[in-house]
């Protein structure tokens, strides 16, 4: 009994030094929610001087509704990389033909013509993550895809970090999904 309790005492003592070793400094960190989104994430994308490091499940853009909200952070990306900003986006994908892959492809196409880095992620793993990076030091990550009702009447949370440690650490992530991901 007593070594069973020194076991489940060292299991626990180091379950917690682990997670300590993941805390990372921040300058500063809002809770974005509901519609805040897109507004905060426009002004980002706008405002990014270096780099936008983007990885999300689904991205669609409107064809017969150009003004939607995702049109309109889509358009952004574009912006950004015509004043010379790096734009790098990471897009799930999959072979079963799935309604995030149409409109993902499909918006990786129109970013790719643009000078947009697209890589779409594997076709044996889902990439759900909602991720992005601004000049190695903004993060925002959240539930909110880029479609229309994730961007107006769905309840959706996010995290936006100021925060270099953070974005490093987001960067080597995305990096290792870059590696593993294809552009066709």
């Amino acid at each position: 009994m007593a070594r069973m309790l020194v076991f489940y005492l060292l299991f626990f003592i180091t379950l917690l030094s682990h997670s300590l070793t993941y805390a990372l400094p921040a300058k500063d960190v809002k809770v974005v929610l509901d519609k805040e989104y897109f507004q905060i994430t426009q002004g980002l994308l706008r405002n990014a001087k270096k780099s936008i490091q983007m990885m999300m499940f689904e991205a669609s853009f409107y064809a017969k509704h150009p003004k939607s909200p995702s049109n309109i952070l889509i358009g952004e990306l574009i912006s950004a990389r015509k004043r010379g900003v790096k734009v790098e986006v990471i897009l799930e994908t999959s072979d079963r033909g799935d309604r995030a892959t149409e409109r993902n492809r499909q918006t990786g196409k129109m970013l790719s013509k643009e000078g947009v880095e697209v890589i779409y992620d594997p076709l044996f793993v889902t990439t759900h993550a909602k991720v992005i990076i601004i000049d190695g030091r903004i993060n925002l990550l959240g539930s909110t895809n880029w479609t229309y009702h994730s961007l107006t009447s769905n309840h959706e949370v996010g995290v936006l970090i100021d925060s270099e440690e953070v974005a490093g650490t987001l960067q080597d992530y995305f990096d290792r999904v870059k590696t593993s991901g294809h552009r066709k």
